[in-house]
């Protein structure tokens, strides 16, 4: 069904979500530190990967930030740590879920194929209703088949939930969604991150549409906007 990457130095861990992901009928490529991962995902035709943090040689924050300038693949990152500025950090820098460990396998494999289904039906969908055309607002354009964000006419890369913000926001402009709706909208229910998940795209976005980032107007105890470029 899919091609994911499990990176992670422990072998004993590395076999067991091997295991369960080859049980929901994928195919697992395996690294056991950041660099090989880096190289297994420049070779090789990779869907979703599976991350641990701590790692030698690269750590995963590292792989997550440069996997994002190859890719914009879902990622789960896998943590022994429960503290939130941990997790914080990992969504900055692009990734799409986490996992504490000790964790379940099988919520590990439901989150998997959640994520790929997700992008697999807002791909599609895109596809089916914006093929050939373009989302367009003041400097910003969005070719929705393609999956490319340009700013003044020079592509910029986006990790896919801050794709997935902006091209909800463009199609939707002017109205008000909440954190929760964007949780809900973005990531699903199954989420089991906070709100601070979506401020912290929403920075992160702002931050690469340069000027045109102001646009995504916050609206205190309300949530967020978009206001359309006249």
């Amino acid at each position: 069904m899919a091609n994911i990457l499990v990176v992670e130095d422990e072998k004993n861990m590395q076999d067991i979500i091997c295991a369960y992901m080859r049980r929901g009928g994928h195919t697992c490529f395996t690294a056991d530190d950041g660099v090989d991962a880096l190289m297994l995902m420049k070779n090789n035709p990779v869907d979703l990967m599976v991350l641990d943090i701590m790692m030698p040689h690269l750590d995963g924050f590292s792989v997550c930030k440069m996997a994002r300038e190859m890719s914009s693949l879902p990622i789960i990152m896998l943590t022994a740590k429960s503290d939130e500025e941990d997790k914080l950090k990992g969504y900055e820098y692009g990734a799409d879920d986490y996992m504490t460990k000790p964790f379940s396998p099988k919520i590990l494999l439901a989150k998997a194929n959640a994520l790929l289904h997700r992008t697999l039906v807002t791909s599609t969908d895109l596809e089916k209703n914006t093929l050939g055309e373009m989302l367009c607002s003041g400097k910003i354009a969005i070719n929705s088949a393609a999956h490319k964000v340009f700013l003044d006419g020079t592509e910029i890369t986006l990790t896919h939930k801050e794709y997935e913000l902006l091209h909800f926001f463009l199609s939707n402009p002017g109205q008000v969604f909440s954190r929760e709706q964007l949780l809900n909208r973005i990531w699903g229910y199954d989420f089991e991150g906070n709100t601070r998940t979506v401020d912290t795209h929403i920075k992160t976005l702002r931050q690469k549409l340069g000027n045109e980032g102001k646009s995504i107007v916050t609206l205190i105890r309300s949530g967020y906007k978009y206001e359309a470029a006249k």
